[in-house]
């Protein structure tokens, strides 16, 4: 990210209605200005989710589950914000594999809760083989 990166999002989001629109819907720009070169690079090979195994070897997170959001995303769960509070967040889920970013807000938290809802052994390695897929096609991907 570039630095003053909040400032840089403000000012984004108080000039241009497109991006503020986008920004209220899906939480995030696929344009991110905050974001530089190399962080663009590491997003679109997925690189960039490598450090959170350090967060499944130490137990606070899946390997598969619903991807954790900050806390001011938590209301946007509405009624499923339950099935979200229900388990530990994880690396990839029923979202990557069914979309990623090609998915709007509201269909991200439907899989998550549905995800939440049906989860298994069986699901969690068919989402982890369809995971290594979807890297390499980078299907969805920013």
């Amino acid at each position: 990210m570039v630095r003053s990166a909040d400032l840089v999002l403000a000012e984004l989001l108080a000039h241009d209605a497109n991006a503020r629109d986008e920004w209220v819907r899906d939480h995030k720009l696929r344009d991110d200005p905050r974001v530089m070169r190399v962080g663009r690079f590491l997003r679109r090979t997925s690189l960039d989710e490598l450090p959170q195994l350090l967060n499944v070897l130490r137990g606070e997170m899946n390997l598969v589950g619903p991807r954790p959001v900050v806390v001011q995303e938590v209301p946007r769960y509405g009624e499923h914000k339950r099935h979200y509070l229900s388990v530990k967040p994880g690396m990839t889920g029923l979202w990557q594999v069914s979309g990623r970013n090609n998915l709007t807000y509201s269909q991200r938290v439907a899989l998550d809760a549905r995800y939440v809802e049906t989860r298994s052994l069986r699901r969690d390695l068919s989402i982890l083989l369809r995971t290594v897929s979807v890297l390499v096609t980078r299907d969805g991907a920013c």
